[in-house]
């Protein structure tokens, strides 16, 4: 059976960057979707070979905006070809598409973007206040030998990054860290500049729950940063869809963002993607365009694509920090992973 969902527009917005920010750093862009027409989406779905999009040909200004026209006279076709996919039919380590942890890079030497102090390097974002750490099963923390931990469920076709309330024992191997989590990076096996990016999936949702799916800079700096999709759990069919960057006259990091309301979002798989053109970002829900922002400065080099379940935000409005009515586990339900060339 088809189901059916529609937008609605939020009270408020707060975007954010994976790095974390304060307000006096961050000159936010707020802007709220309203309502579209009802779209049917299938359960899971493969990602053709070949894709087509419509896209606005309405001339963009300098500021994002909503994509509210479906007058057909106002769109053009945009034809892709894949050129990376993952549909999860075994262990997402197992082909060498993904790494486990964050990865960094050169561009930023005081990156402690990539993790905290010590062996957690790399397995959290301690700017945002994150409380899980990342882990996978040759992750060893304080330890001298892997801990075999696998927050990577495969079944039927469906990747789970689970995360859970860390077992009391391996607390002070893991940095006192209250959840073990997992997160997956093509920084090394896969960046591309311009095209579309995609995830299908379920986002779910709780106190201190945040999924997201996004794309950094391959040469290892930020931002730029394309959040696809982000996922506010405390609020039920909440999600953001953020363009960061970093003005030349000031250097201050800016963002412009929408929050769009799916109803269904945690229990029926989406499509969330983003088309990146030469002269604009374009962002989809189930194919169909939603925001679109003037491609600002600093978009220069490819992107790697990044999916991971953190738990607790300092700054990420409706998301907060664990505490006691936190689901002990929660499961980030993701069908397929896709990333498509433009057509000459």
């Amino acid at each position: 059976m088809r189901e059916k969902f529609r937008y609605r527009s939020l009270a408020d917005f707060a975007g954010s960057s994976r790095r974390g920010w304060t307000p006096r750093a961050l000159s936010l862009v707020a802007c709220l979707s309203t309502s579209a027409p009802a779209l049917a989406q299938a359960d899971l779905a493969d990602a053709p070979p070949q894709l087509a999009l419509q896209v606005a040909t309405a001339s963009l200004g300098d500021t994002c905006r909503r994509v509210e026209t479906t007058d057909p006279a106002s769109l053009a076709q945009v034809s892709l070809h894949r050129t990376f996919h993952d549909d999860f039919d075994e262990h997402p380590l197992s082909t060498g598409k993904w790494v486990p942890h964050y990865a960094g890079g050169a561009a930023w030497p005081e990156a402690r973007y990539w993790g905290g102090d010590g062996s957690d390097f790399k397995r959290k974002d301690a700017w945002n206040g994150e409380q899980q750490i990342y882990v996978d099963p040759r992750y060893s923390g304080r330890s001298t030998t892997p801990l075999g931990l696998d927050p990577f469920k495969v079944r039927d076709g469906v990747l789970s990054i689970v995360a859970s309330r860390t077992p009391p024992e391996l607390k002070p191997v893991l940095f006192d860290n209250e959840y073990i989590s997992g997160i997956l990076t093509t920084q090394g096996t896969f960046s591309q500049k311009h095209g579309y990016f995609e995830i299908r999936a379920k986002i779910p949702v709780g106190t201190g729950v945040w999924p997201a799916f996004w794309l950094l800079a391959d040469d290892g700096g930020w931002p730029p940063e394309v959040d696809v999709m982000e996922g506010r759990g405390q609020r039920l069919g909440d999600l953001a869809m953020t363009t960061h960057w970093r003005t030349s006259a000031t250097g201050t990091v800016q963002s412009c963002g929408f929050d769009f309301w799916v109803p269904n979002a945690s229990t029926d798989f989406h499509d969330y993607g983003v088309l990146w053109e030469q002269d604009r970002l374009i962002y989809f829900v189930d194919h169909k365009p939603v925001s679109e922002i003037k491609v600002p400065i600093g978009f220069d080099d490819p992107m790697y694509m990044i999916v991971n379940l953190a738990m607790g935000a300092k700054y990420f409005v409706g998301v907060g920090f664990v505490d006691a009515q936190t689901p002990g586990t929660v499961a980030f339900e993701i069908d397929r992973i896709s990333a498509y060339q433009i057509d000459p």
